[in-house]
């Protein structure tokens, strides 16, 4: 019975390791989350802006941009897939995949093909162990991406879209759509499927308030050159708004999967406790039970010699 106490102490010893590591990447992911949400609204005015001139482009000419124009028979679309590097986050990346899972049965409904793009580790393993191609993974920076990397897949995503049919370098698409998880608060997130290519531009359409004047534009050199600068930097902002997104969902699944380890690891700990105290109760009184047998044994045995 010593033993079996022995082996609940050690138990009980190496779940509380393991509650301070677990408690330890709560607290950090907990300040993650506001570096993230501070970078995200830091990089929301550029985002606003930028979507302002686009807008002002498209409301005030009539060009018709590659980027912008909707093909008639779209027979094939690209889907980015955006997950995690790391696990201990929970059902994160599982949530993206299944709704990545939901968008491409639904493009293959439509009697679409689609070529598969993901960024994190999570969904290149996802696709790679089911033997699915991947044509393009990006990995290393899930929980701290930075507008290179987006201007990197952007880029790349635009040139699939804007490739001829029969390029040997580049695989040409019809679509281009984009999952990740947005960050509604720090307990939701929601896995969320945008189309991100053709652009889908809104025009300004509310009257302006009374005593402001409507504004004028010139565009220098000309509106399809303003369009082929602006629009793939609108395309890469869009990607690097949900990289950010997608960044503070992380944390907040993790910070959560992680106070749930701790508070199980809590529950463990009392449970071990409580049955190492009735473990080393029960060899005590064992031990007492031992000890009056044997004295009662032997006053029997000197009673019967005498």
């Amino acid at each position: 019975m010593a033993l079996s106490v022995r082996e609940y102490r050690a138990r009980i010893k190496s779940t509380e390791s393991m509650k301070k590591i677990t408690r330890a990447m709560e607290l950090i992911a907990a300040s993650r989350i506001i570096k993230a949400q501070q970078r995200a609204q830091a990089a929301a005015p550029y985002a606003r802006e930028l979507t302002r001139a686009v807008s002002a482009v498209a409301t005030f000419s009539n060009v018709d941009h590659a980027l912008t124009v909707e093909p008639e028979n779209p027979r094939k679309a690209a889907v980015l897939i955006v997950t995690s590097d790391r696990g201990l986050a929970g059902a994160y990346s599982s949530s993206v995949l299944k709704e990545a899972e939901r968008l491409v049965e639904k493009l293959k409904g439509e009697g679409k093909d689609v070529d598969l793009y993901t960024s994190g580790r999570k969904g290149e393993a996802y696709f790679k162990f089911r033997q699915r191609r991947v044509v393009q993974a990006w990995t290393g920076f899930s929980d701290q991406p930075t507008y290179d990397v987006a201007a990197e897949i952007g880029a790349t995503l635009i040139a699939t879209f804007l490739a001829e049919e029969g390029d040997d370098e580049v695989a040409a698409v019809d679509e281009v759509h984009v999952v990740y998880t947005r960050f509604r608060s720090m307990l939701l997130q929601e896995p969320t499927a945008v189309r991100l290519l053709p652009l889908e531009v809104v025009e300004g359409t509310e009257p302006p308030e009374e005593g402001d004047l409507l504004p004028l534009y010139e565009f220098e050199p000309s509106p399809s050159d303003v369009l082929d600068s602006l629009l793939p930097r609108y395309v890469q902002s869009r990607i690097f708004f949900a990289l950010l997104q997608a960044a503070a969902s992380e944390l907040a699944a993790r910070q959560k999967a992680m106070k749930a380890a701790t508070d199980n690891a809590d529950e463990l700990i009392k449970k071990y406790k409580r049955i190492a105290n009735q473990a080393r109760q029960a060899g005590i009184t064992q031990e007492i039970s031992e000890i009056v047998g044997g004295v009662n044994a032997l006053a029997d045995a000197q009673a019967g010699s005498e």
